[in-house]
């Protein structure tokens, strides 16, 4: 069996941090964080495999949940409550749980990470099913409250995917679908807000995107289907319909895409007139 080696609580590789210059701190962060997309490109194969699996349940009308503590369930908050607003899709579709509640998006709440009923208890809140995909975020590997309610997952047939930092993880022992990247130690020793943090980010941003293309959620390189919800968002619209009807007359395109909701109705409407 593989040993699992806790890499994000090994040592940092730099001393007396205390000692730096403002200038040398900033330089060495950002030095670290120049390998952290090389540790995602190394994980694709895992991360396509995931998204296939995600792709397909949503297209038969599933869900994809996240679920994680701290800053790994806070990224999965993040990038769920953007979906709607970029994709157009609805709120519900893609679901953030967090260990601790919606307190704990803010504050930290304290052993919320080590309950091993609650994750799943969160999850039958909103009746997952076996047509939904479950995600587990934990950078450790090691949280119990995402790792049991990933196995709580694997005894009623729902497909399950994890996103990790450390090799042979529990976590990904607990997922169908696991997804490790290995950023080595942080660059302040066990924070792993930082370049843990960033490959989690970069890995749901891929599986999110990824996903919203297959279901039909963007079109060329566009987003065709997201909801006006501000004035930069109409103007970018209104540009989208401009480009995509061949149109000069601002105001027409903005009285469309007005009219019709979205640059894809919008676009559709006009062609089909």
């Amino acid at each position: 069996m593989s040993e699992f080696i806790k890499v994000t609580e090994q040592a940092s590789t730099y001393t007396h941090l205390e000692k730096m210059s403002i200038h040398e701190l900033l330089q060495n962060i950002n030095h670290e964080d120049k390998t952290v997309p090389d540790a995602v490109a190394k994980a694709i194969p895992q991360i396509e495999k995931l998204v296939a699996v995600i792709s397909d349940k949503m297209l038969a009308g599933g869900r994809l949940f996240y679920i994680g503590a701290g800053t790994s369930g806070r990224l999965g908050i993040v990038d769920a409550s953007e979906c709607p607003p970029s994709f157009g899709v609805p709120y519900g579709l893609v679901i953030g749980i967090i260990a601790g509640g919606e307190k704990a998006i803010t504050q930290a709440v304290e052993f919320a990470e080590d309950s091993t009923e609650k994750g799943w208890a969160d999850l039958e809140k909103h009746f997952v099913s076996d047509k939904d995909v479950v995600v587990g975020l934990a950078a450790s590997g090691t949280t119990p409250y995402v790792i049991s309610a990933l196995k709580q997952c694997h005894k009623r047939g729902i497909i399950t995917g994890s996103i990790s930092c450390n090799p042979n993880s529990p976590v990904s022992k607990a997922a169908d679908y696991p997804v490790e990247v290995v950023v080595g130690p942080e660059f302040v020793t066990g924070s792993t807000r930082m370049k843990s943090g960033t490959a989690q980010k970069l890995v749901l941003n891929m599986i999110s995107t990824s996903v919203m293309i297959q279901l039909g959620r963007v079109e060329d390189n566009k987003m065709v289907n997201m909801q006006l919800s501000n004035v930069k968002l109409v103007d970018r619209g209104v540009k989208m319909v401009m480009d995509g009807l061949s149109l000069t007359d601002y105001e027409k395109a903005k009285d469309l895409l007005l009219k019709h909701g979205s640059v894809k109705k919008a676009v559709d409407a006009a062609t089909a007139s």
